[in-house]
């Protein structure tokens, strides 16, 4: 353990670890020092771990549970479940979310690791949804404890796109929707490790259950700048080889597409999480599950999201 350094990174959120060689069959004492600071700190870097190929990267979900495919994307070539974010293909998320929230469990840890990095920009930024909840003024904690949202992966992908390439971005955006889900969160869960509550928003939200398009926009705004103050918020400047493994139930992240033509390409694995829990209790539940070319043979256009919600 004396070889184990953890370094804040920011004052609310975020440490670096230094001096573990990351693999699934780390000893006992080190794999829970490194969880107990991934629970701590919601989102915990690794510099050097150039050592990692695919595999062993999917090994390192064994850490937290039972890795887990994207539930609309194929895997990369040669996983199991690893999703490829390729920018010269269309990966590029630069809006505030928590990874596939549009599922019923979503996914309880991210682990990205850096293959390919832009000489400059490309940085990521994550929140931390628990001090967003604790720094809510009272009688707002009162109204966001009592309201649900319904969460879909069919949006307005347009929104968050500086200068895309169309082509490009309809064919990700197909992909990623050829499926439609939408799920029933509760705004406020609470935590099922360390008991605190998160604010479970981003942009996969649809609206809020009971107020229409305008409302919940407006409502969305205000909740959603809570979380991403400066104040709670860690930013990572990428090298290759780096690792970053985050709490996807208390954080949201944001993918910064400030370097135009230059190649980024990061490797995900994610955790198979828990269905969300309400503060009176309630769980999560899914509202539908459809398949594009159902919707297509009914004549319908399937989900249809509300918000535009680019940060």
């Amino acid at each position: 353990m004396s070889q184990i350094q953890i370094v804040p990174v920011a004052g609310r959120i975020g440490a670096e670890i230094c001096g573990v060689k990351l693999s699934a069959d780390l000893p006992h004492e080190v794999a829970e020092a490194i969880r107990e600071a991934w629970r701590k700190y919601k989102v915990i870097f690794f510099r050097g771990q150039d050592h990692l190929d695919n595999a062993s990267q999917e090994a390192l979900a064994s850490l937290f549970g039972d890795g887990v495919a994207h539930p609309t994307v194929p895997v990369a070539a040669d996983s199991r479940f690893i999703l490829e974010l390729d920018s010269h293909r269309g990966g590029r998320a630069n809006s505030w979310h928590t990874d596939v929230t549009f599922d019923v469990a979503y996914p309880k840890a991210s682990i990205l690791r850096a293959i390919i990095v832009p000489e400059a920009g490309g940085d990521t930024v994550w929140a931390n949804t628990a001090t967003a909840y604790a720094d809510l003024p009272p009688n707002l904690k009162v109204l966001a404890d009592k309201l649900w949202a319904i969460h879909t992966n069919d949006y307005d992908y347009a929104a968050f796109y500086q200068d895309p390439d169309e082509h490009q971005r309809s064919g990700y955006r197909e992909v990623f929707r050829r499926t439609v889900y939408e799920t029933r969160h509760p705004v406020v869960h609470v935590h099922p490790e360390t008991g605190e509550r998160n604010l479970l928003l981003g942009h996969f939200i649809k609206r809020f259950e009971g107020l229409n398009a305008s409302d919940s926009a407006q409502l969305f705004s205000v909740l959603q700048n809570h979380v991403i103050r400066l104040e709670n918020t860690v930013r990572w400047r990428w090298q290759a080889g780096d690792v970053a493994i985050w709490d996807n139930r208390a954080t949201q992240h944001y993918a910064i597409n400030d370097y135009g033509d230059a190649h980024r390409v990061m490797r995900r694995v994610t955790v198979d999480g828990d269905v969300p829990v309400s503060v009176d209790g309630e769980l999560s539940r899914s509202l539908s599950v459809t398949p594009r070319n159902a919707e297509a043979a009914n004549g319908t256009n399937g989900a249809t999201a509300e918000l535009n919600v680019a940060a």
